[in-house]
């Protein structure tokens, strides 16, 4: 009985002590778990939006331009840049500026968000959410983009059409085409370094993104890719084997091609005579006929001639014998 009279009950507002005692340490273990929660944004998926936005422009300039091929030739040409700056704020008029994503980032499920908001709240919880572009953001994303590139190849274009890299102009306009020219260079140098920034972190593709810090993420977590790998894949094929072709094509000689397939043509008695008679390199019946010696094949002398200029060690198209010399044919066949 002593140590039960000695037990006292609590008070009625004791829990609201203890309460108020631990919420403090409650708040900070629930502010460390939502903590930010590093993301990776697929780096292929940002270059790919980037290159589908350059096709989307080509595109668009491509159906512009046919609209006009009717008018003079060469008009269109005085005023490309302003054409471009046209179709680029277009382009960002109906996105950037309604909030909404560009042709390309959009179909990588990518979107625009503002860093420096996430910077001054400090607390993401799945990495995606965020606010998007500010007004002012915008506004310069529009001033770089669309009125840099274009006072640029402005500049540009006016500057080598005034020739002033040449060094009889003035000192004025020397000085300004050197400057152009290491402005030039120091954008590339940067750009360069901004890329190996992007290569090692995933954030800001290029400066302009870098400076607004405008990041590009996933605008939905559980949305796959738009494009399709087996539609890129092959264009990777077609695009490897086209410059295959352009790389081996110049290293063939026609004749020597023409000589290996002869073997396997048809109708080769049909067509025996007409060949001895025809110019072998264009395929018609000479007009001012030269004889290829010593082999003394027929020729069109602009054929011959030309061939021989251009390779000095030319071989004869029918029966691969070099050609030394080239003699007028006089006695024509009857015909």
């Amino acid at each position: 009985m002593s140590g039960s009279s000695n037990f006292r009950p609590p008070a009625e507002d004791a829990w609201v002590h203890t309460y108020q005692t631990l919420l403090p340490q409650w708040q900070s273990l629930s502010h460390s778990r939502q903590s930010i929660i590093p993301i990776s944004i697929s780096r292929v998926n940002q270059f790919d939006a980037g290159r589908l936005d350059i096709e989307m422009s080509a595109m668009l300039k491509e159906q512009l331009v046919k609209v006009f091929s009717l008018m003079k030739p060469g008009m269109l040409f005085q005023y490309e840049a302003e054409l471009d700056a046209f179709l680029e704020f277009l382009i960002w008029r109906f996105s950037i500026w309604v909030d909404k994503p560009t042709p390309g980032i959009a179909l990588m499920n990518l979107r625009y968000r503002n860093e420096r908001a996430l910077e001054a709240r400090g607390k993401v919880r799945t990495g995606l959410e965020g606010p998007g572009l500010t007004v002012a953001q915008k506004l310069w994303y529009c001033v770089a983009t669309v009125g840099g590139q274009y006072i640029w190849a402005r500049l540009q274009s006016f500057s080598a059409f005034r020739r002033w890299g040449d060094s009889e102009q003035r000192s004025v306009a020397r000085g300004a085409w050197i400057l152009i020219q290491r402005i030039e260079g120091l954008y590339k140098a940067a750009s360069f370094g901004n890329l190996l920034l992007f290569l090692y972190t995933g954030r800001y593709r290029n400066l302009i993104e870098r400076a607004l810090k405008a990041r590009l993420v996933y605008g939905s977590p559980n949305m796959n890719r738009a494009v399709s790998f087996e539609y890129m894949n092959r264009q990777l094929v077609w695009n490897e084997f086209s410059e295959m072709l352009l790389l081996l094509l110049p290293l063939l000689n026609s004749s020597s091609m023409k000589n290996l397939l002869r073997p396997f043509s048809k109708d080769k008695s049909s067509s025996s005579k007409e060949d001895d008679f025809a110019c072998p390199i264009c395929q018609a019946s000479p007009t001012v006929p030269f004889l290829a010696l010593p082999c003394q094949h027929r020729y069109c002398y602009y054929c011959l001639r030309t061939r021989c200029a251009a390779v000095p060690a030319f071989r004869c198209s029918r029966c691969n014998e070099p050609i030394i010399a080239m003699q007028r044919h006089v006695n024509e066949p009857k015909q």
